[in-house]
C-alpha cells in the first residue's frame, strides 16, 4: 500500500483555485468545527498560534476527516521540526521567512528520504505511516509531499527567480503584513506599493510553473490577487472571525440597552 495521494496537489493540478482559511485557536474542537464549514483547505498554524506538536496533531487528523485539505505552518525551516511534522502525518507543510534558494533547498531536502534529503526513518512508529500500516510508505511518501514557501521581504523578492527554481518547491506563498513591514509599511498590507510588489510576485511565480498563494481577508484584494494568478488563497482567519462576530453581537446588544 503506497502513501496517500495528496488531495491538495490533485486538486490544483486539476487548475482549480482553491480558497482556505487560517485556524489559530490552536484546538482540535474549534478545527473540527471549521472542517464543516466548506472550505477547500484549512491551515493549522504552528507560527503565530500556541500550538506544540501534540495540539497539531489533534487538530490535523480532524481536519483529515473533513472535507478540508489539511495544511500545516512551522514556525520556521527547522529540519528536527520537520521531520515531527510529516511522522505525524502531515503532507502539506507551509515554511516561513525564506529568503534564499540554499534556504529553500534546505527545506526540500528535510521533506525527503533517501537519496533526494535526509528526512529521518522513523515511520514504522509513526501516524505517516498508519503505524506501519502503509507497507510501501519509505518508498511512495516523497512524492506526496507537498512543499509551500513563504516570501516575506525584500530579500526574498530579490532571489525569488532562484527560490523558484529549486525542485521539490511546489508553492511559493507571499506573506503581505511581513513584507509591508520589511517596505517600510508597517501594518499597512494594503499600501499601493505592498500591493503592487505582491501582484508582480504573484504574476512571477505562476510564469514559472509553480502554485501562488497569499493571505489577505480584504475581498477586493482577494479579488486582484486571484486576477494576478493567485490559485492558492488564503481568505480568513479564525480568531478574527470569532471575535468579530461577538464584538458585533456584544455591540449590538448594548445598543439596545
Amino acid at each position: 500500500m503506497p502513501a496517500p495521494e495528496n488531495r491538495l496537489r490533485a486538486s490544483l493540478a486539476s487548475g482549480a483555485t482553491l480558497h482556505g482559511c487560517w485556524l489559530g485557536m490552536a484546538d482540535a474542537y474549534v478545527a473540527e468545527m471549521a472542517g464543516t464549514c466548506g472550505f477547500d483547505w484549512l491551515l493549522i498554524d504552528g507560527e503565530h498560534a500556541p500550538n506544540d506538536l501534540r495540539s497539531l496533531s489533534a487538530q490535523l487528523a480532524v481536519v483529515e476527516a473533513s472535507p478540508s485539505i489539511p495544511v500545516v505552518r512551522l514556525p520556521d525551516g527547522n529540519s528536527t521540526a520537520i521531520k515531527q511534522a510529516l511522522d505525524i502525518g502531515v503532507q502539506n507543510l507551509m515554511i516561513p521567512m525564506i529568503e534564499t534558494a540554499e534556504q529553500a533547498q534546505a527545506a526540500v531536502r528535510a521533506t525527503r528520504y533517501p537519496p533526494q534529503g535526509f528526512r529521518g526513518v522513523g515511520s514504522s512508529l509513526a501516524r505517516a505511516s498508519r503505524f506501519s500500516e502503509i507497507g510501501d510508505y519509505l518508498t511512495t511518501a516523497n512524492d506526496q509531499i507537498f512543499l509551500i514557501l513563504q516570501v516575506e521581504s525584500r530579500a526574498a523578492l530579490v532571489n525569488l527567480d532562484a527560490i523558484l527554481a529549486v525542485d521539490g518547491v511546489d508553492a511559493v506563498f507571499i506573506g503581505p503584513s511581513d513584507l509591508a513591514a520589511d517596505m517600510g509599511h508597517l501594518g499597512q498590507a494594503g499600501h499601493p506599493a505592498v500591493k503592487a510588489a505582491v501582484m508582480e510576485t504573484l504574476r512571477r511565480i505562476r510564469a514559472a510553473g509553480k502554485v501562488a498563494g497569499a493571505l489577505t481577508t480584504d475581498p477586493a484584494y482577494i479579488d486582484d490577487c486571484r486576477a494576478a494568478g493567485a490559485n492558492f488563497l488564503g481568505v480568513g482567519i479564525d480568531v478574527l472571525l470569532y471575535v468579530q462576530a461577538m464584538r458585533a453581537l456584544a455591540a449590538r446588544v448594548r445598543g439596545q440597552s
